[in-house]
C-alpha cells in the first residue's frame, strides 16, 4: 500500500460534509485498505469560520475556497456546499488545477452537467456524483455502469422523502396537505421553505440526471416537465382508494416505444397499491427500473440526510481515489444517443378527472360526447349527487390512455359546458 497520503479537499461543512469528515477520520484504517492509500482532509471551505466543527483540526478550515482548490497538490475535491455558483466555478477551477471532483450537486449537473463532464474530460479528471440523486441508494453507478450493456426504457421513482412523507401522511391518516407538512416540518424533513421540494424542483433535477444518464442523451433542468403536490387534497386521496391505489410525487423518465425520442417529466400521480412503489413509506426513496435484459430492478433506501449522503459520498471518493492511483478515470459523460426530448403534450398515459356538475339528467352524455369529440376514450365513470341538495353533483372519469395535449383540449373543452360547474383536481394514473 502507498505510504503517501491522498490529499482531499472539502467544499462545505454541514450536514453533509461534516458527516464526510467524520467517516474520513473514523474509518480512515479501513478506507485506505480499500483504496490503497491513505486519506488526508488537506482543506476545509466554508462560509461561518469562528462556527466549532467536532473533530475538524481548525487549522484546516478556511473561507477562501477558491486558494484551497487551486493549490495543486489537492487529488479530490468533494463539493456538498450546492447551488450553482460559486459551486460551478469552483468545480472548473478543481479540474483545472488537477483534481478530481466528487459533488452531490444535483441542481448544478442538471443545469450545466454538460459543460461540467466537458471540462473533466479536457483535465482528464473524474466526475463522479451518486450522492445528487437518492441520497445512499446505489443508483448512478448502476445505471452508467451495471447496465451500461441494456437498453433501459423507463425509470420510474420516488426521489424526494419531504413530499413522500407529506403524501404517506395524507394517505395514512387523512391530514390536510397543510397538516401533513406542518408535522414533516416539527419533525426535521421539510425545510422552513419547502418550495424545492413540493413544488418538484428538487425532484425535476434528480429526473434530468437519471434521463441523461439512462437514455445516453443530454437532458437538461428545462426539458423536465414539473408539477407540484400542494394541490393534492384528502378528496384526491379517497378516489385514489376507490380506484384500488395511492399518490405519489414520481419523477418518470421514458424512452418512446419508437425508440427516437424520450420523455422526463415530475408530477403526483395515482399508482396502483399492488405496485412496488406504492409500498414506499415515510421519508423513503424508491426508483424502479425497466430495461430490455434485466428486466424490471427496484432501488430503495433513504434518499437524503447526514449520513446516508455522506454514504454515497464516500462510496464515490474511493472509487475516484482508487481510479488516481491507477493513473485511470472512470466513465464520462455518455450522450451519443442525441434523442429528441419531447415536451410533455407528447406524453401518453391514464387520467383520473374528477368534475363539479349540475345534477340532472343528460349531463353524463354531453362530457361523454366532449371526451369522443377529442379522441379521449373513457374507461370508467362514477356520479353521485351531493347530500347538501344543492343541485350539483360529483362526476369521476377515468379515461384510456392519452395524450396530454388531447387531454388538455378535452378538460378546456368540458369547461365550456354550462352543467359542468367545475374541475375540481385532473391525476395521471401511471404504474399499470
Amino acid at each position: 500500500m502507498r505510504t503517501r497520503p491522498l490529499k482531499v479537499a472539502l467544499l462545505g461543512c454541514g450536514v453533509v460534509g461534516s458527516e464526510v469528515a467524520r467517516i474520513m477520520t473514523t474509518h480512515a484504517d479501513d478506507l485506505a485498505q480499500r483504496i490503497g492509500a491513505p486519506l488526508e482532509l488537506a482543506g476545509v471551505a466554508v462560509r461561518r469560520p469562528s462556527k466549532v466543527r467536532d473533530g475538524i483540526d481548525p487549522s484546516l478550515v478556511t473561507t477562501d475556497a477558491t486558494a484551497l482548490v487551486k493549490r495543486g497538490d489537492i487529488d479530490v475535491v468533494v463539493e456538498v456546499i450546492g447551488g450553482i455558483e460559486p459551486a460551478r466555478s469552483l468545480i472548473t477551477t478543481a479540474f483545472a488545477h488537477g483534481a478530481s471532483v466528487v459533488s452531490a450537486n444535483k441542481a448544478l449537473l442538471a443545469q450545466d452537467g454538460a459543460a461540467l463532464h466537458a471540462a473533466a474530460q479536457e483535465a482528464d479528471k473524474d466526475l463522479y456524483y451518486e450522492a445528487a440523486v437518492a441520497g445512499a441508494i446505489p443508483l448512478i453507478r448502476p445505471l452508467r455502469e451495471s447496465l451500461a450493456g441494456d437498453k433501459v426504457n423507463r425509470v420510474l421513482g420516488i426521489v424526494n422523502g419531504t413530499t413522500n412523507f407529506i403524501l404517506d401522511k395524507m394517505d395514512s391518516t387523512g391530514a390536510g396537505y397543510q397538516e401533513a407538512l406542518d408535522e414533516a416540518t416539527a419533525l426535521g424533513y421539510a425545510e422552513a421553505d419547502p418550495t424545492a421540494d413540493v413544488e418538484g424542483f428538487d425532484a425535476a433535477a434528480k429526473a434530468a440526471i437519471l434521463a441523461g444518464i439512462a437514455f445516453h442523451t443530454r437532458v437538461r433542468l428545462d426539458d423536465v416537465y414539473r408539477e407540484g403536490m400542494t394541490e393534492v387534497t384528502s378528496a384526491d386521496f379517497a378516489s385514489a382508494k376507490n380506484m384500488g391505489c395511492t399518490i405519489k410525487l414520481l419523477a418518470i423518465c421514458e424512452r418512446a416505444q419508437d425508440g427516437g425520442s424520450v420523455t422526463a417529466r415530475v408530477h403526483p400521480a395515482m399508482i396502483p397499491l399492488s405496485h412496488p412503489l406504492a409500498s414506499v413509506r415515510g421519508a423513503y426513496n424508491a426508483v424502479f427500473v425497466e430495461s430490455d435484459a434485466a428486466g424490471q430492478l427496484m432501488f430503495y433506501g433513504p434518499g437524503a440526510g447526514g449520513s446516508p449522503t455522506a454514504s454515497a459520498v464516500l462510496g464515490d471518493l474511493v472509487a475516484v481515489c482508487r481510479n488516481r492511483l491507477n493513473g485511470t478515470t472512470g466513465p464520462g459523460e455518455s450522450a451519443y444517443a442525441a434523442l429528441t426530448v419531447s415536451p410533455m403534450g407528447d406524453v401518453v398515459t391514464r387520467y383520473h378527472i374528477s368534475l363539479d356538475v349540475a345534477d340532472k339528467p343528460g349531463v353524463l352524455a354531453q362530457v361523454a360526447t366532449v371526451f369522443a369529440e377529442h379522441g379521449v376514450s373513457i374507461d370508467t365513470v362514477r356520479q353521485h349527487g351531493r347530500q347538501d341538495g344543492d343541485g350539483e353533483a360529483s362526476l369521476v372519469v377515468v379515461t384510456h390512455r392519452a395524450s396530454d395535449a388531447s387531454l388538455t383540449g378535452t378538460v378546456e373543452a368540458l369547461r365550456k359546458l354550462d352543467t359542468v360547474r367545475g374541475v375540481a383536481s385532473i391525476m395521471r394514473v401511471e404504474g399499470e
